[in-house]
C-alpha cells in the first residue's frame, strides 16, 4: 500500500518535547478503568471484561463513503460475503504504526462501518492495548473524544489544552503542554454520524495555537487539516453516510469495519457461551436460518442472538426457539423484562410494561433521524423520568443505557439501532390495538374520525407505503418488525411482554396479498427485497417456494416470469452461498432482460459468468454501473461470445476506470472488438492500474495498434496486468476450415465442380446414385468435413447443420434454418435474413453489392456468427451480421442452398 509522504511542519505554541511526566501514567490508568469492560454485555446485565469476549473483526482498506440510499442492514444482506472476501485485512493496532522500511505513517485515519458492526469496540480495544502497554507505546497520549459527548459542549469555547484538561485532567496537576514530536499524540473522534453540528472545513476559523480558544467543531477541523498540532495523529470513526463530511484530501487512510466472517461468528459464540455444546447448538440453529446467519455479520446481532438462545438450548423441544428476526428481538425484550422483574420484585411501583412502552415511544419519535443517542430533553418529551432508577439500572442497560460522558452530563442510548426499531414497532402496534390510533399518521382529526374501525391490515398497508416512500430505506427494518408482530408465534411473546395488549384475531392474508401486489410495481431492488423479507417475517414463503421448485426441476429458464417472480428469484439467489461465490446467467435467462432483472445478484457475486448470453451494448451500460459500485464484490467477469463490439467495451472501460472497481479478471473472447475497443481498455488500465490481472481478448480484431497499446500496459511496472491473451485472433481466411461438398448429400438439381467447391443450380437434373443421405426434394447440399476447429470461414457458407437433418421430402424438417438442427443466413441481392427453428429475422444490413459471406463458429462456447466480407486489393473487411447463441449437441457441417437456376456458390479455398 502506498501512503503519503511524512507531513512536514514546525513546532507550535504550547508544544513541548518534555511534558509533565505524571500525566501519561494518570491518563493510562483512567482509560484502562473506563475501557476494560463492556457495558451490559452479559446475559445478566453486568459488565464483561473486553479481553474475555473480544473477537477480531474484518477490517479492510476502503475508499471514502457517500450518500446511502438503503437501510444499513440491507447493505449487509445485499453484500453478505463482504466480510469473507479475499481483500487484505488490516490489524486495528497497526493503522498508525510506521510502515516497515520507511519513515512514513498514516496520521489521519477514517474508519467506516454500519451501526453495531464493531467500530467503537475496535477503538476501545486499541485504547486498552495501549493502556496495558501491549501496543503503540511510541504514542505518549491518547485522547478519546466521542462526538456524542462533544455535542454537549457546543455552546462553549475552549482552547485545546482547556478541552483536554476539562475532559481528562480535572484534578491537578493539569496538562500544560503537548509533545511536538511526530505521532506522540492521538485524538480519537468516535461516531462522526452522531455529531449534531456541521464541520465547516471551507469557511471555518483557522486555529494554530493549542492555547487559542475556539468552538469544539473548529478545534476538530484544525486538528484534521493540520493547522493545529500538525504532527498529531487523528482517528475518526463514522457510519458510511457521514464519511463525506471530511474532505478526502485530509485523510491518509480509509478503513472499513465489516464485522464478523463465518469463522469469527463461531469464535464469538464459543467465547460467549458457558459450554462448547451450547455454542455448537446456537451455531447450528443460526446456520439453518440464512437471514439470521447473514445478520450475524453484525457483532451486536451475535450478542443479541447469544443472549436469547443460550438459555433455550438446554430445552429438549425447539418449539419456542426464535426462527425469524421479529421472534428473536421480541424474545430479547421479554428476557430483559423478566430479569428486571426479578430484580425489582419487591417494589410495588415497578411497571416493566410502562417502561417498555415509554422506551417504544422514544424509539419511534426519533426513528426518522436514526439517532442512537439522546439527552434529557429527548426523554422528558416522551414522559421518561430521568431519575427513575428502574429504567436505567441493572439488566435494562442491555436495552437502554445511561452514562456520564467526558462532560459529566448524562447521555442515553439504545444498544443498537435495530433494538430501537423493534421497540418502535411495538409502540406502533400497541397504539393501534389499544388506542385505535395510527401513529404513523400525524393528522389528529384523521386518527379520531377515520382510524377508529380500521384493521391491522390497514395499519400494515400504511406502514408499507411509508417505507416504500422513504428515500434512504430507514423504515425497512421497522416494517419487518411491525408485520412480524402479527404472526402467532410473535404475538405469544408479545402478550407476555405487554399483558394489557388487546389483540384481536385477524388474518394476515390480506397483508400478504397487498405486499405481493406491491411487488408487481416498478421499484428499486433493495425495496423489493425488503418486501420479500417482510413476507418471510409473515411466514409466507409461497413465492420463493415456487421459484425453488422451478430451479430444482431445471425448468426456470423456460418459464415466463412475472415481475413478482423475478423479485423472488433475486431474493432466492441472494440468499444462496453458491451465488455469492459464482453466478451463471445461462442457468436462469440468457438474455439482456435476464441480466437486467438479475443485476442485483451480479452486484453481490464474486464471479459473474455471462458468456454466450445474447448480451449487447445495453447490458454493458448496466455492468458499467456495477463496476463503479463502491461495495461491489465482483472480481471476475466473463462476457465471452457476446456481441458487445467497441461501443459496449467503451462503456465497460468507463466502469474499469472507477477507483471503486476491484475487477481482477475480464474475459472478452469473441466480442467483435477492434482497435478502438482495445484503445478504450488500454486507457482504463492506465487510469486504474491496481487491480485487473487477467484480460482475455482472443477471437477479436485488435489490430497491430490495439495489440501494441495493451502490450504496453502488460510491460508497465505500475500496472497489475499479468496475463493478456489475444493471440487466437479471428483471421478468417488464414485459420479457417477447408471444406468440400459431399456428393452423397447433393440434391439432383445442383451441379458440383472445381474439386467439389463450387455448386450451381441447373434446370436439368443431375444423375446421382441413390443414397440415404441425399436431399431428394430440397435443393441444398452439406459439406463432407465437419466443423472441428473453434473458427471457420468458407467465404459463402450460408448454413450450418447437424448431420441428423432430414433428407427426404420438402418439409421444414429438411430445409436449412426451418428446424432445430440447422442455422442459416439467407442471402439475396437486396437483403440478408437469418433463420433457426423456423424463426426468421430480417437484418438491417444490406449486401450493397457484396457477394461474399463468412461464418465464425466456436463450438465449445455455443457461438455461431455470420459476417459480410468485403475485400480490396490488400485485405478483407468483416462486418458482423448476426450471432446465434446455443448449446451445440452434435458435430456441425457446412451447408448451401441455391434458390434459382444459373445461380452458383463457391467455397473459398484456404491458402
Amino acid at each position: 500500500k502506498v501512503s503519503p509522504p511524512a507531513e512536514q511542519g514546525s513546532p507550535q505554541e504550547g508544544c513541548s518535547p518534555t511534558p509533565p511526566p505524571r500525566n501519561p501514567k494518570r491518563l493510562k490508568d483512567t482509560l484502562k478503568l473506563n475501557y476494560e469492560r463492556l457495558i451490559g454485555s452479559s446475559q445478566a446485565g453486568h459488565q464483561e471484561f473486553l479481553e474475555d469476549i473480544y473477537t477480531d473483526l474484518v477490517i479492510v482498506q476502503n475508499k471514502s463513503g457517500g450518500v446511502i440510499n438503503e437501510h444499513e442492514v440491507m447493505q449487509i444482506e445485499m453484500s453478505p460475503n463482504k466480510a469473507g472476501s479475499e481483500e487484505e485485512c488490516i490489524k486495528c493496532c497497526d493503522i498508525f504504526k510506521v510502515q516497515p522500511g520507511t519513515d512514513r505513517r498514516n496520521r489521519k485515519v477514517m474508519t467506516m462501518g454500519i451501526a453495531g458492526v464493531g467500530k467503537t469496540v475496535s477503538v476501545n480495544k486499541f485504547i486498552l492495548d495501549w493502556a496495558d502497554g501491549k501496543e503503540n507505546q511510541d504514542i505518549q497520549y491518547i485522547f478519546p473524544l466521542p462526538f456524542r459527548e462533544l455535542n454537549l459542549k457546543k455552546e462553549k469555547e475552549f482552547s485545546l489544552i482547556e478541552l483536554l484538561n476539562n475532559c481528562f485532567f480535572s484534578s491537578k496537576p493539569a496538562l500544560k503542554f503537548l509533545p511536538e514530536k511526530d505521532g506522540k499524540v492521538l485524538f480519537i473522534f468516535d461516531g462522526l454520524d452522531e455529531y449534531r453540528y456541521p464541520l465547516e472545513f471551507e469557511d471555518g476559523k483557522e486555529v494554530k495555537d493549542v492555547n487559542e480558544k475556539s468552538t469544539v467543531g473548529s478545534l476538530i477541523i484544525n486538528l484534521i487539516n493540520r493547522n493545529l498540532l500538525c504532527f498529531a495523529l487523528v482517528w475518526v470513526t463514522c457510519r458510511p453516510a457521514a464519511a463525506h463530511q471530511i474532505p478526502h484530501q485530509y485523510v491518509n487512510l480509509v478503513t472499513e469495519v465489516r464485522g464478523f466472517n463465518d469463522e469469527q461468528k463461531e469464535e464469538y459464540f464459543t467465547k460467549y457461551c458457558k459450554t462448547e455444546d451450547v455454542a455448537e447448538k446456537i451455531i447450528s440453529h443460526i446456520k439453518k436460518l440464512k437471514s439470521l446467519h447473514i445478520m450475524c455479520q453484525i457483532p451486536v446481532f451475535c450478542w443479541i442472538s447469544a443472549t436469547v438462545l443460550q438459555p433455550l438450548m438446554d430445552k429438549e423441544s425447539d418449539e419456542n426457539i426464535p426462527k425469524t428476526l421479529t421472534e428473536m428481538y421480541m424474545s430479547f425484550l421479554l428476557q430483559q423484562q423478566n430479569l428486571m422483574k426479578e430484580k425489582y420484585s419487591k417494589k410495588t411501583d415497578t411497571d416493566p410494561e410502562r417502561i417498555i412502552l415509554k422506551l417504544g415511544k422514544l424509539a419511534f419519535c426519533n426513528l426518522e433521524s436514526g439517532e442512537l443517542n439522546f439527552y434529557e430533553d429527548n426523554l422528558k418529551k416522551c414522559g421518561i423520568d430521568v431519575s427513575d432508577g428502574t429504567v436505567f439500572s441493572g439488566v435494562c442497560t442491555q436495552i437502554f443505557s445511561q452514562r456520564k460522558g467526558i462532560s459529566e452530563r448524562n447521555i442515553f442510548s439504545f444498544v443498537h439501532l435495530s433494538v430501537q426499531e423493534s421497540l418502535a414497532a411495538v409502540y406502533v402496534h400497541h397504539s393501534h390495538c389499544n388506542k385505535k390510533k395510527n401513529v404513523l399518521e400525524n393528522n389528529i382529526f384523521w386518527n379520531i374520525f377515520s382510524w377508529k374501525n380500521n384493521t391491522v391490515t390497514d395499519l400494515h398497508k400504511s406502514a408499507v407505503d411509508r417505507a416504500l416512500q422513504s428515500e434512504n430505506g430507514h423504515l425497512d427494518l421497522f416494517l419487518r418488525f411491525l408485520l412480524g408482530l402479527s404472526v402467532k408465534d410473535s404475538q405469544e411473546v408479545l402478550t407476555e411482554l405487554l399483558p394489557s395488549l388487546k389483540i384481536k384475531a385477524e388474518s394476515i392474508s390480506n397483508t400478504v396479498i397487498y405486499i405481493k401486489e406491491k411487488l408487481k410495481e416498478k421499484m428499486q431492488s433493495d425495496r423489493s427485497l425488503n418486501l420479500l423479507h417482510c413476507l418471510s417475517e409473515l411466514k409466507d414463503n409461497s413465492l420463493t417456494a415456487e421459484i425453488q421448485n422451478f430451479l430444482n426441476s431445471g425448468t426456470l429458464s423456460k418459464q415466463e416470469l412475472s415481475s413478482t417472480q423475478w423479485s423472488a428469484l433475486v431474493f432466492v439467489l441472494m440468499m444462496s452461498e453458491e451465488t455469492q461465490e459464482k453466478f451463471e446467467l445461462k442457468k436462469y435467462r440468457a438474455s439482456e432482460e435476464g441480466l437486467t432483472r438479475l443485476l442485483a445478484v451480479v452486484k453481490i457475486t464474486q464471479r459473474a459468468l455471462l458468456p454466450s448470453c445474447h448480451l449487447g451494448v445495453r447490458s454493458c451500460a448496466s455492468l458499467e454501473s456495477v463496476l463503479k459500485l463502491e461495495n461491489s464484490s465482483l472480481k471476475e467477469l466473463d462476457l465471452s461470445n457476446n456481441n458487445l463490439q467497441d461501443l459496449g467495451v467503451d462503456l465497460l472501460s468507463t466502469g474499469l476506470k472507477s477507483s471503486h472497481c476491484k475487477l481482477q479478471t475480464l474475459r472478452l473472447s469473441g466480442c467483435m472488438i477492434t482497435e478502438k475497443g482495445c484503445s478504450s481498455l488500454a486507457s482504463a488500465l492506465s487510469s486504474n492500474p491496481s487491480h485487473l490481472k487477467e484480460l482475455d481478448l482472443t477471437y477479436n480484431h485488435p489490430g497491430e495498434s490495439g495489440e501494441k497499446l495493451l502490450s504496453a500496459r502488460l510491460e508497465d511496472p505500475h500496472c497489475s496486468l499479468e496475463t493478456l491473451r489475444y493471440e487466437e485472433k479471428v483471421r478468417f481466411v488464414q485459420n479457417g476450415c477447408d471444406f468440400t461438398l459431399d456428393l452423397n448429400t447433393v440434391n439432383p438439381g445442383l451441379s458440383l465442380s472445381e474439386e467439389n467447391r463450387r455448386v450451381e443450380r441447373r434446370e436439368e437434373l443431375q444423375s446421382y446414385p441413390d443414397h440415404p443421405e441425399r436431399f431428394d426434394k430440397c435443393v441444398q447440399v452439406l459439406s463432407r468435413e465437419r466443423v472441428t476447429g473453434d473458427t471457420g470461414d468458407t467465404g459463402a457458407v450460408v448454413a450450418l447443420s447437424y448431420k441428423t437433418i432430414s433428407r427426404k421430402g420438402d418439409g421444414s424438417d429438411c430445409w436449412f434454418g426451418e428446424n432445430i438442427n440447422s442455422w442459416s443466413l439467407n442471402c439475396s441481392d437486396i437483403s440478408y435474413s437469418v433463420e433457426h427453428n423456423n424463426n426468421r429475422t430480417v437484418l438491417s444490413t444490406r449486401p450493397s453489392g457484396c457477394r461474399r459471406v463468412g461464418v465464425y463458429v466456436d463450438c465449445p462456447s455455443g457461438t455461431l456468427s455470420f459476417y459480410r466480407v468485403s475485400s480490396d486489393t490488400h485485405s478483407h473487411t468483416h462486418s458482423h451480421l448476426h450471432t446465434f447463441y446455443t448449446t451445440f449437441t452434435q458435430p456441425l457441417y457446412a451447408g448451401i442452398r441455391v434458390y434459382s437456376s444459373g445461380s452458383s456458390v463457391t467455397l473459398c479455398k484456404i491458402e
